[in-house]
């Protein structure tokens, strides 16, 4: 039997684990509710007495595991110290080293679970075999993460691949989550697109099949709607993809990577969407025609598991 690795998603429900070979199988993957009672305390224990149960189970002994990765909700550091997990509970403390204590010693690395998930579909997803990756996750919010030589380029102050907060729309006026005004994730989350074509069906006469839906329009009614042509659900994303598409050549004339993976919900629409965001964001880089490519990520929720697991290779 070859060497393993341990890959570790904790969100803020669960807590999803898996057990990888280090060529990026996935041996066998499953989940631990999160508590988050009293100050998220239990969450390490939790995760590594399933863990080590778990690897019992499989007759895998701890000698041939090489080590564990794990993707947190939260700005790591370099050292690995976590001043703030907000839904997690979790202040002030160095997650990996407590959890690597838990498991007898094998070696814990951690990252940003949005950085961890964009290296996880360089490995083993959308990115593969690529080296150069931007990965951006439309869901209620927009995250990202940068990979460059196939490692995360997480920013000093861990800020790196917070793309959902580039400043890309000057008319905007109402506040963004963050503070800012204007931002990617305003527009381009399934929350924003949905908000978009509230505005639209408010503002303009248009016959729309999204009316019949009202102010409780969603994300997915506005790209099937768009997919069948409806003049306004087609406005929507036009819009969309304007704003994104500009986003991504911004970001492309910064990082230059060999491709964009778009995942999260909205990713859903597959090519149909991609298609609209390369009209956008070839007419927004137009310095050369050799530029990055625009893909779909392929783990879905598994991303963060894959790529906690590869953080433990390097």
């Amino acid at each position: 039997m070859g060497m393993k690795c341990v890959g570790v998603d904790v969100g803020g429900t669960s807590v999803k684990i898996g057990i990888f070979e280090i060529t990026g199988e996935l041996i066998h993957k499953w989940e631990v509710p999160t508590r988050q009672e009293e100050g998220g305390k239990h969450i390490l224990s939790d995760t590594a007495a399933s863990i080590l149960k778990t690897l019992k189970e499989l007759n895998v002994p701890l000698e041939e595991v090489k080590g564990a990765g794990m993707g947190v909700p939260g700005p790591v550091m370099p050292s690995g110290y976590v001043e703030v997990c907000v839904n997690l509970g979790w202040r002030d403390m160095y997650p990996e080293k407590e959890l690597s204590e838990m498991l007898h010693g094998i070696p814990v690395k951690s990252g940003n679970d949005a950085n961890v998930a964009a290296l996880g579909e360089m490995w083993q997803g959308g990115g593969k075999g690529y080296d150069d990756i931007v990965m951006v996750t439309l869901g209620t919010g927009v995250g990202g993460g940068v990979i460059i030589d196939q490692k995360i380029v997480a920013g000093k102050h861990g800020l790196a691949g917070e793309i959902g907060h580039v400043h890309i729309r000057d008319d905007e006026t109402e506040s963004c989550n963050c503070g800012g005004v204007g931002c990617v994730e305003q527009i381009a989350s399934a929350t924003g697109i949905a908000r978009e074509a509230r505005r639209k069906m408010a503002a303009k006469d248009t016959p729309s099949v999204l009316r019949t839906y009202g102010d409780s329009v969603t994300a997915k009614d506005v790209l099937d709607a768009a997919k069948e042509g409806d003049a306004l659900a087609c406005e929507v994303m036009e819009v969309v993809g304007h704003y994104l598409g500009l986003a991504l050549a911004q970001i492309s004339m910064v990082t230059d990577p060999e491709v964009f993976v778009i995942g999260g919900g909205v990713s859903k629409a597959g090519s149909f969407l991609i298609d609209i965001l390369y009209k956008h964001f070839d007419k927004y880089s137009p310095i050369s025609k050799n530029k990055s490519g625009i893909v779909l990520a392929k783990l879905g929720n598994d991303a963060g598991i894959y790529g906690a697991a590869r953080l433990i290779l390097d």
